[in-house]
């Protein structure tokens, strides 16, 4: 949490929290911007549950290879200055720009039709 929580939500709020070991909803969390969606509970009590997965179907169709170089792009380069950060994500480019589903995307958008990705 020491490290972490003041790159999501600033030095000064980070410590405040930490500090005072204050919890906070998720509406709090979401106007801090710890969390980028709050919804209210429902009557099964499987509301966030129910969000996650309807975020993760948006995700499915994705290139899946495509998405991993994607979140490692992401979760290595916030740790680095920007030039580091800009040679990872070319490295992370270069690793998708040779799978099948790369080519699947780009036939599919010249057909005009959804991809079928494979994960290769």
């Amino acid at each position: 949490g020491s490290q972490r929580l003041p790159r999501m939500v600033g030095i000064t709020l980070a410590k405040e929290l930490i500090f005072t070991g204050r919890r906070v909803g998720g509406q709090t969390a979401l106007e801090m911007g710890l969390v980028n969606k709050a919804v209210e509970q429902n009557q099964t009590g499987d509301a966030a549950y129910k969000a996650a997965l309807t975020l993760a179907r948006e995700i499915l169709p994705q290139a899946p290879v495509a998405v991993r170089m994607a979140k490692e792009a992401i979760n290595r380069g916030v740790e680095v200055d920007i030039g580091s950060a800009m040679a990872i994500e070319r490295m992370c480019y270069a690793r998708v720009i040779p799978t099948r589903d790369r080519q699947e995307g780009m036939a599919a958008f010249i057909e005009k039709r959804p991809p079928r990705y494979i994960g290769e």
